[in-house]
């Protein structure tokens, strides 16, 4: 059996994937990467990891032989040079979204994954929700019906404490892919381009940060090969709203709503005027037995970290993103959200915005090849 060493690079929900790693039957090794040596103290005490694989410096775990792999966890604006840095040094490379900030940074990943031929996979928690994956499984096994239009949001309040200084004033569609890759993924295809709309205001100490002014950016994405339109939503800052990161999917023999508030039950609509509130299944029968129950609320090990208090724990994804990139290096294949489909995902919403910031101008989106 391959097993493979991996260091987790970023110790906010990073340290999450720890246990989870640990529990995977082909992983050797587990190491942690972080600038706090009170955490590097608290987690090499609570995970018994070894000292060997204990980083403050990203440097010094690209220059390793032996760590197979490198999972990224850090903030947005690093993303695209520690992915880059960890591929050029040959490593099998994990990344949480978005894969870069530009069109040019997804350029050059996606050309070091084609030249290094090492996995790399964007860590979209979206895609591997219970919820999403119900709905997936409701289109593959043509439930659905025809599909005849997908939305998509997430809106999210941002200045709570907790969130780095970088957020405020993040333009709300230059990180769009939690409200996008859903829509793109359950009519399995990519964005060929995108007409935006900013709206609102934020307020002048947000707005110069980015030089964006928009509270809320809404985009409507033309599909390839396909005749549904996609639709998205986000806002970050200055909107007053629950935190909601949704999809919503309409065939012509069914369709699905997110719930309008959190623990309020999703909707299936199965013609006429019929509803019905749903509670989505567990996902832990389509994980491996090990990491199986990883797929819990109760397993989340800091609840009151900012991104479980506002995205409810990511739908129990983590271990679907972990067997997944694990299972791509150890059986040698792409993994499910490969440098090209997260490039084309990623730029999505970075075209979005380019579009709002150009009164609506149609961009087109790059495709990568797919």
């Amino acid at each position: 059996m391959k097993k493979i060493t991996v260091v987790i690079v970023g110790m906010g929900f990073g340290k999450e994937f720890i246990s989870i790693y640990q529990k995977h039957p082909n992983i050797k090794a587990v190491g942690i990467c972080t600038r706090n040596p009170e955490t590097l103290k608290e987690l090499k005490s609570k995970h018994n990891l070894d000292d060997d694989l204990i980083f403050t410096d990203f440097e010094e775990v690209v220059k390793r032989e032996d760590v197979d792999a490198i999972h990224v966890v850090t903030p947005v604006p690093e993303h695209a040079k520690m992915t880059l840095a960890s591929l050029n040094a040959n490593k099998h490379t994990a990344c949480t979204i978005p894969m870069a900030m530009t069109v040019e940074d997804c350029e050059a990943i996606v050309e070091a994954k084609r030249r290094t031929g090492k996995v790399y996979m964007m860590m979209e928690t979206a895609l591997y929700t219970r919820e999403f994956l119900y709905g997936l499984n409701l289109a593959e096994t043509g439930k659905l019906g025809r599909i005849q239009f997908v939305r998509g949001s997430h809106m999210q309040d941002m200045s709570m404490d907790g969130w780095a200084d970088y957020w405020k004033g993040y333009p709300p569609m230059l990180n769009g892919t939690h409200a996008i890759s859903p829509l793109l993924r359950i009519n399995n295809t990519v964005a060929e381009s995108v007409v935006c709309h900013g709206s609102g205001r934020l307020s002048d100490d947000l707005a110069k940060r980015y030089n964006s002014p928009f509270a809320v950016e809404t985009a409507t994405f033309k599909l390839k090969g396909t005749d549904v339109a996609a639709e998205a939503t986000r806002s970050l800052f200055d909107v007053v709203r629950q935190y909601r990161e949704s999809y919503d999917v309409y065939g012509d023999k069914m369709s699905f709503e997110w719930e309008q508030l959190q623990d309020e039950h999703h909707v299936v609509f199965d013609g006429g005027e019929n509803a019905v509130r749903i509670d989505v299944p567990d996902t832990d029968e389509l994980l491996i037995p090990e990491i199986a129950d990883f797929t819990k609320r109760e397993r989340i090990d800091d609840p009151n970290h900012v991104s479980f208090l506002q995205g409810a724990g990511h739908g129990g994804s983590h271990p679907h993103l972990v067997q997944e990139f694990v299972g791509a290096i150890v059986e040698e294949r792409d993994s499910a959200v490969d440098a090209a489909l997260a490039a084309n995902y990623t730029c999505a919403g970075i075209c979005a915005h380019e579009s709002a910031m150009n009164g609506g101008k149609r961009v087109e989106v790059p495709t990568f090849g797919l």
